[in-house]
């Protein structure tokens, strides 16, 4: 057997944050990524000289690198940071409360008892930032200025650096001079992440890669009505002229940019979004790109569906996705490799809650299957198999940073010879494509279409008060206006045309930050007719998105009237709060669907009550994914654990585990060591077409008023395969008695 290409490419990424006429910065997230995701990710690669892979750097977010190391650039995380706690403004001081916490809790925050500590005594999501002020000293504050920083250093960093990892051990009580130490450190760490790159690939390990400047869509530049391929009755903005030239424009700085920086143009590009179409093929190949990636689901549409998965996720014909196509117009053509969707999303999403170990394993034995199922249909060409994701979100949510899972998986891939790491572009010239795309599909890696940049009200005007400022600026000359304040006006515009502030536009993605990227959008565009001299359109000083982050799950609107039987009486959940999977999306998106695809939750007036809904009949879809364990964490109260297990029976055991002082005598298991109490018939569940749960509110130790924060997760063979959410929680609180009375009246 040939080995198998495993070609990983990486997309690095962040959207153009700084305001460059004022020189303000709202954003840390470049710096914060910084230490921990692009300068860690450059070293595991360093440590496994054997290992080759592809990295995508998008120019905006290597341009705030240099701001940041070249040109003393700040933010107001960092200039908050600087700040001595003791002389602290009301405000700052309100918003180090607010913003000093940004990082996962789990495995980021927990893990630093005095983090965690000021985690605890912040009550975040209970007190607001001016209530929680006086339970704060100098020395806390301090503290947190130091912690928030620390938290986003990668690990190996503390493995390496005696003097960090020292620093890291002390813990608390920091000094004046130790936060000004630590920041100093930092900003020697970032000045490392561009050599290191350049390194590695003068070295031959990493392919450099680049993406349209400021990461737009180029398809929609191009033609707006490119959005009806995948869309045909998608409404559309009330401007659909061209902005090609503007396309264009962020594909030559692309190249010239990433040129001068690293000494030689990039042969690879990932389009912002992986969104492509027949007619941008040209103009990527004008400026000396030879291949692009994008997503599986773009060659599924590019080819009728010859490439397509069965409803169990099964490739029909998986040669056909592991090899490189050709996608040409007229005599210019591009070389293109797809994205294993399932294969990536399990390193974004799924990995993270399983044995770091083990899921490396996992993977190395899905690809060496890959490469059994395909060989004899390649031709005596090697199996290329693309895993394509973000190299910076995903890794917040392992247990350490993701070390022991990069670690194993690189070792192990180097090391055997059923797999050979490739960089992208040197299987391409090895053994080029020879499949042919007749006619490439507009689209993008989600779902094959651009919903998520137009497909929306919000969207819609955003794309049009960008199409006024794009037409003043073309009514402008030089000689009205100095070259230089023009050339920035347009730079203005070209930054307004990032994917990033229209990815939080509509209904599908939300973060705490929604309306902070609203304004941000609508200041680049204020800031073009500022260049200009005009004034800018008053409806620019309106947010954009109306409703601001939407809430995750509905709530429940009366009692439920449930019976655990397993089945799905209608009556029973129609006052239910419902969540719906994937809906708590932010920076990443996973395309691939999960086990969970709904959860209703309630209560009546004495239990906690939960059904989970599968893509068919819950009980078959648990045997055939082999899950032998549900299992319902709660963050509040912290400390108890719900399992449910035997659930290929139709009466599934329920057992509670907890540390709760005021739980029911009566069911306690006095056999129970080690602290924790056991609880026995607190619950019961039932599993047929859906599974079905009731928890007695004893049990949770919850009365009227409580908050319930918890989320579901399922297990097969002991390793997590779905979790819901998959970062966050859902949010009850337990209502009085006569709570249907008081929602009839509302």
């Amino acid at each position: 057997m040939q080995p198998v290409s495993l070609a990983f490419f990486w997309h690095q990424h962040q959207p153009y944050y700084p305001n460059d006429l004022t020189g303000e910065n709202e954003f840390p997230w470049v710096r914060l990524h910084g230490t921990k995701d692009y300068w860690g990710m450059a070293r595991h690669i360093q440590e496994v000289p054997e290992f080759r892979c592809t990295i995508n750097l998008v120019p905006s977010l290597l341009v705030q690198l240099l701001k940041y190391t070249d040109g003393g650039g700040s933010d107001r995380h960092l200039d908050v940071s600087r700040m001595p706690a003791d002389g602290l403004s009301h405000a700052d001081a309100t918003y180090l409360l607010d913003h000093f916490f940004m990082a996962n809790g789990e495995s980021m925050i927990r893990p630093s008892p005095r983090y965690h500590e000021l985690f605890l005594k912040r009550k975040v999501g209970t007190d607001s930032a001016e209530s929680a002020l006086s339970r704060f000293s100098p020395r806390d504050l301090r503290d947190l200025q130091v912690w928030s920083n620390l938290a986003w250093m990668h690990p190996i960093l503390f493995e390496v650096d005696t003097d960090l990892r020292a620093f890291r051990l002390k813990g608390q009580s920091y000094s004046e001079a130790d936060k000004a130490w630590l920041l100093d450190k930092q900003a020697e760490v970032l000045k490392l992440i561009i050599p290191m790159h350049r390194e590695l690939a003068k070295g031959g390990q990493v392919e450099l890669t680049t993406t349209p400047f400021y990461h737009p869509i180029l398809p929609l530049l191009w033609d707006k009505r490119l959005a009806r391929q995948a869309m045909p009755d998608c409404e559309l903005p009330k401007h659909l002229d061209s902005y090609r030239e503007d396309a264009v424009e962020h594909l030559r700085r692309a190249v010239a940019f990433h040129e001068q920086l690293f000494g030689e143009k990039p042969r690879g590009m990932w389009p912002s979004e992986g969104s492509v179409a027949q007619e941008i093929i040209g103009a990527i190949a004008d400026v000396g790109i030879e291949w692009i990636a994008t997503d599986e689901e773009i060659l599924v549409a590019s080819t009728g569906g010859r490439v397509s998965r069965d409803s169990h996720g099964h490739q029909r014909h998986p040669e056909l996705l592991y090899r490189p196509w050709l996608a040409a117009d007229g005599d210019k053509q591009l070389q293109m490799v797809f994205r294993d969707k399932g294969l990536s999303d399990l390193i974004g999403f799924q990995y993270q809650r399983a044995d770091d170990v083990l899921a490396a394993m996992d993977m190395l034995g899905r690809i060496e299957a890959i490469g059994q199922a395909t060989e004899s249909a390649n031709g005596g060409r090697p199996t290329l198999v693309p895993i394509i994701l973000d190299g910076e979100n995903c890794w917040e949510y392992y247990r350490d940073g993701g070390v022991t899972f990069l670690r194993t998986l690189y070792h192990e891939a180097a090391r055997r010879g059923s797999i050979n790491p490739v960089r992208i572009g040197d299987h391409l010239r090895e053994h080029p494509a020879t499949d042919h795309i007749d006619r490439l599909f507009a689209g993008s890696w989600i779902s094959h279409n651009f919903a998520i940049w137009i497909g929306h009200h919000e969207d819609r005007t955003a794309w049009d008060l960008l199409h006024d400022a794009r037409e003043q600026l073309k009514r402008v000359t030089s000689d009205k206006v100095p070259p230089d304040k023009l050339a920035q006006a347009w730079q203005e515009l070209f930054i307004a045309e990032g994917s990033d502030w229209f990815w939080w536009y509509g209904p599908e993605f939300g973060s705490a930050q929604d309306k902070l990227f609203d304004r941000l959008f609508r200041t680049h565009l204020q800031n073009i007719y500022s260049l200009l001299g005009e004034p800018a359109p008053a409806n620019l000083n309106e947010p954009i998105k109306r409703n601001g982050h939407r809430r995750m799950h509905t709530l429940p609107s009366g009692f439920l009237p449930v019976k655990v039987d397993g089945r799905a009486t209608f009556f029973e959940w129609t006052s239910a709060g419902v969540y719906e999977a994937g809906s708590e999306r932010g920076t990443m998106a996973q395309t691939t669907e999960g086990l969970i695809r709904r959860i209703h939750l309630g209560f009546d007036k004495t239990r906690f009550l939960l059904r989970v809904d599968t893509a068919s009949r819950a009980r078959e879809d648990f045997q055939r994914q082999e899950i032998d364990e549900l299992r319902i964490r709660f963050v509040e109260p912290e400390g108890l654990e719900l399992t449910v297990s035997g659930l290929t029976d139709e009466s599934p055991t329920v057992t509670l585990n907890a540390d709760l002082p005021n739980v029911d005598r009566s069911l306690r298991d006095r056999n129970s060591g080690h602290g924790v109490t056991r609880l026995l018939s607190a619950g019961e569940a039932a599993i047929g077409p859906i599974f079905e749960l009731s928890v007695q509110l004893t049990a949770l130790d919850a009365e009227p008023g409580s908050v319930l924060k918890f989320f579901v997760e399922v297990f097969s063979h002991g390793q997590s395969t779905d979790r819901a959410p998959r970062e966050t929680t859902l949010e009850l609180t337990v209502p009085p008695p006569d709570f249907e009375q008081i929602m009839w009246q509302v």
